[in-house]
């Protein structure tokens, strides 16, 4: 495969099945992601965006059609392979947060490198670091319900960096924020993509996909349309300083 794209997906359908019931959430998607792509997947409750950022984060695999992750096809792999190959090159970053309740703010953003068999050295250092660039020093030792909504998912996005990931995935980022929260997460994403970083993000809200350079619709399960465009970053207030930690 084309070593240009980070992430491909060729003829993907993905097929629910509830007993005697069955549903297709994805019909014949056809997708390649660029290297230092910004893209937004877009579209109404149902169309299937969520189940298409599955197949590219390899949460799930398609049940006809292929993926390929750095070139290399997902159903090849087996699952310790697959689970490596994400955990080493995809963050995820999600609506729900989907922090652990019972650890730490440094126990959670650890989680992938505490994975990856990262000595303690290095993931003290590594976690000091992200939480100083997402604006959580000396929130280390709380828990997520003493969080605010915007500092939760500070917390998921310094988890997400945790392993230097080349793509970031994420679905609804700002869906539970209030918008002042929603914009620094977006800006916070827009500084990583300017860094280099693959970003893909599923919304159903146009003012996050104006941050993107590519905008995927989708709708009953088929890609409608593939828009490239100008991407349309609301001025900030603050300079999001990432870079050093990322290298």
């Amino acid at each position: 495969m084309d070593d240009e794209y980070v992430l491909q997906i060729e003829g993907a359908t993905k097929e629910y099945t509830n007993g005697a019931v069955s549903f297709q959430a994805l019909r014949g998607a056809d997708l390649r992601i660029r290297k230092g792509e910004f893209v937004s997947i877009i579209g109404p409750s149902g169309s299937g965006k969520s189940t298409l950022l599955h197949l590219l984060g390899c949460l799930d695999r398609p049940s006809t059609g292929e993926v390929y992750l750095d070139g290399e096809a997902v159903s090849r792999m087996d699952s310790n392979t697959l689970a490596e190959a994400r955990n080493g090159k995809i963050g995820f970053v999600f609506q729900a947060f989907n922090l652990a309740p019972t650890l730490t703010v440094a126990r959670n953003v650890a989680l992938p490198l505490m994975i990856r068999g990262a000595g303690q050295g290095e993931i003290s250092k590594r976690v000091g670091e992200l939480l100083a660039i997402v604006g959580l020093t000396g929130k280390e030792e709380n828990r997520p319900a003493q969080l605010s909504g915007g500092e939760k998912q500070r917390v998921a996005i310094a988890r997400a960096l945790a392993n230097n990931p080349k793509i970031i995935l994420a679905d609804e980022p700002t869906g539970n924020l209030d918008s002042k929260s929603g914009k620094d997460v977006m800006d916070f994403l827009a500084a990583l993509w300017k860094t280099g970083v693959t970003v893909i993000v599923v919304t159903h809200e146009p003012v996050v996909a104006a941050y993107s350079g590519r905008v995927i619709h989708i709708r009953d399960g088929r890609i409608e349309k593939d828009v490239a465009q100008k991407p349309k970053i609301p001025a900030s207030g603050e300079s999001i300083k990432i870079k050093e930690v990322l290298q």
